[in-house]
């Protein structure tokens, strides 16, 4: 194997485990709704336990990542993606920080199932997801049409959180001694909507891997 071939390979298989990482904090997302809807503290205390493997997952990148740029000296494009697969591990945990999050607030959340008192968490969480599984198949095939589609689909979840905050009003107008429960959804789309922020930061990534610039700014 040529060290041209060796080092494409070391890149397919950075790009292997940004995918795993991302499919990680995924299932996270999923799952962390999942206990929030069933109010299933035994699913909940497994996902705060399983962020451990997300952080685990990211230093493991980033040691791959260091060594690629230590040892293979990358032309400027795969330094580019190398040097971004950096970045992308941060909101990528950060993103498995905010599934851990919605689930120590579903540990202090009883009663009714949130889910039928604040209509719209699910399908926050459906947009969410999709929007992590676009925005990291953009970075790794470096398809920037794909990219900035995915931008786009934040203003859905923008859209979302904004009615999310007209049913919280709403229900502590109906019973104000709900507030504590109230605040604890709130923040559940809160986070929701962070995580909608880190795939558009991941879809601003792609944008310098492929070009060199974010946001029209040349940067490398």
């Amino acid at each position: 194997m040529t060290t041209r071939s060796a080092f494409i390979h070391e890149l397919q298989e950075l790009n292997k485990s940004l995918k795993e990482m991302s499919l990680m904090a995924e299932r996270a997302i999923e799952k962390s709704l999942e206990a929030l809807r069933n109010n299933d503290a035994a699913l909940a205390a497994e996902i705060i336990k399983g962020d451990r493997a997300v952080d685990d997952m990211e230093r493991t990148i980033e040691t791959h990542c260091l060594s690629l740029m230590l040892r293979q000296q990358p032309v400027a494009s795969d330094l580019r993606h190398i040097s971004t697969a950096l970045k992308v591990v941060t909101d990528l945990e950060r993103i498995g920080d905010h599934a851990a999050d919605i689930a120590e607030l579903t540990l202090s959340i009883d009663g009714q199932e949130p889910c039928d008192i604040i209509e719209h968490l699910p399908e926050m969480a459906d947009h969410v997801t999709l929007m992590l599984r676009s925005a990291i198949s953009s970075f790794i095939d470096r398809d920037m049409k794909t990219a900035r589609e995915t931008e786009k689909m934040d203003d859905i979840i923008d859209a979302l959180f904004d009615r999310t905050k007209e049913e919280v009003i709403e229900l502590l107008k109906q019973d104000g001694s709900r507030s504590d429960k109230a605040v604890d959804l709130l923040m559940v789309a809160k986070y929701l909507e962070r995580i909608g922020d880190h795939a558009v930061n991941v879809c601003e990534w792609t944008e310098f891997s492929v070009t060199g610039a974010v946001n029209d700014v040349r940067i490398l």
